[in-house]
């Protein structure tokens, strides 16, 4: 495994253009972030493949809501990961969880059969599961290759006891990444306490609309977003976390390497 990992989750051209530039090791893909994600179109991600060689991952979620699927959702998201696949994405982020919280192993399977090859992600449905350690060696099991967790709890600084466990378990297994209010002060904090290396953050800022003519009191969707409001990945925000996940390392490193010079002597 690398060193470390700094994903940024984006859902337009000019949110990966800014990961990009701001030193992310990789994209989450996705469109709706507001909605916590849904399958971007691949449209999408040809545009920004045109743009940058920075590596793609992308999100299969049909819906927002859960991750009990029906069976139409299910063929969906198979054939979303196989058309990825040859669209030329480096990876998927997928999940399905069973009436009871479980993993549905039989709809991982056929996943993963689907990916060929692919790296995979185990999203943030692992955070809504019932039981997080024996989703974990399923996930390995399955030949998987990480899971992106924010300790299951709303963020990943509140999550820091359950990674620091989710660490140890993996034991370099399979690659715990920590998503969730992710930034570079986040960063500074779980590295000591959980010793995770991977991080997923969107860095998004709010921008007004370039919009002038404004109509009031019609909503095309939920009427607590505003049709004004975008929001972006910011590159100064990326930048920022990637300097603090270096510096971080390099500091960890420094004190290892003495630890074992002390041992020598």
């Amino acid at each position: 495994m690398n060193d470390y990992i700094l994903e940024v989750c984006v859902d337009s051209a000019e949110s990966a253009l800014a990961a990009a530039k701001g030193g992310a090791s990789r994209l989450e893909l996705c469109q709706n972030l507001v909605i916590g994600g849904t399958t971007p179109g691949s449209k999408l991600f040809e545009v920004i493949r045109r743009q940058t060689t920075i590596p793609i991952h992308a999100l299969i979620r049909p819906r927002f809501g859960d991750f009990c699927y029906t069976p139409y959702e299910l063929e969906e998201i198979r054939e979303e990961v196989a058309m990825y696949r040859e669209l030329g994405a480096e990876g998927v982020v997928i999940g399905v969880l069973k009436e009871d919280g479980t993993m549905n192993m039989t709809a991982m399977e056929q996943l993963m059969e689907a990916a060929n090859g692919m790296s995979v992600t185990l999203h943030r449905a692992f955070d809504v599961c019932r039981d997080p350690k024996e989703a974990l060696e399923q996930a390995v099991s399955l030949g998987m290759n990480t899971i992106l967790t924010s300790g299951q709890q709303n963020s990943a600084v509140k999550g820091a006891e359950l990674l620091a466990e989710l660490q140890r378990q993996a034991a370099g297994r399979i690659r715990i990444q920590a998503g969730g209010g992710i930034c570079a002060d986040a960063i500074r904090e779980l590295y000591p306490k959980t010793g995770v290396t991977a991080y997923h953050m969107s860095g998004k800022i709010e921008l007004a609309s370039p919009m002038q003519y404004r109509k009031e009191n019609v909503n095309m969707g939920l009427p607590s977003l505003s049709e004004y409001t975008l929001y972006r990945t910011d590159v100064k925000a990326v930048r920022s976390a990637r300097a603090v996940l270096e510096r971080t390392l390099r500091k960890s490193k420094k004190m290892e390497k003495g630890k074992w010079d002390i041992t020598l002597l």
